[in-house]
């Protein structure tokens, strides 16, 4: 039993640890060689779209899509999409996107959102008390 055991000691280590040390090595070389192939192709497309940008107009095509660039002696005009009413979403964040409000209805408060209201409404008592202020001269 003892010739049989260092026999199998002997199998495993000249040939067992050998082999998956190598079998190892073999995984990560096609790893790495896959990820060349991936990168090699990745340098293929950035070379192809380079050349198809390199002519002239592709480069003006380019400009004017993705810099609203013109031509000297041209005049950029953009047209925003509607929603069909004529006026922007009232959702949108901007103020200077909302429609533009009648003069008449202009000084009420109440058909502002309730974000600009409360500021709105702050803001109005705080100019009241500051205007009281400047004019308690008169008492």
């Amino acid at each position: 039993m003892l010739p049989l055991s260092f026999v199998t000691a002997a199998v495993m280590l000249a040939v067992w640890f050998p082999l998956t040390t190598l079998w190892h090595q073999q995984s990560e070389i096609d790893t790495t060689s896959a990820q060349i192939a991936s990168i090699a192709r990745q340098s293929q497309n950035l070379n192809d779209q380079a050349r198809s940008v390199s002519t002239k107009a592709a480069e003006e095509m380019l400009a004017r899509a993705q810099y609203q660039l013109v031509a000297p002696g041209q005049s950029l005009i953009q047209v925003l999409p509607g929603n069909g009413s004529g006026y922007v979403s009232q959702s949108t964040g901007d103020p200077g996107l909302q429609p533009v409000v009648a003069p008449l209805s202009a000084t009420t408060v109440d058909a502002l959102p309730v974000s600009i209201h409360r500021a709105a409404h702050g803001s109005v008592t705080k100019f009241l008390s500051r205007f009281v202020r400047t004019l308690e001269f008169w008492r």
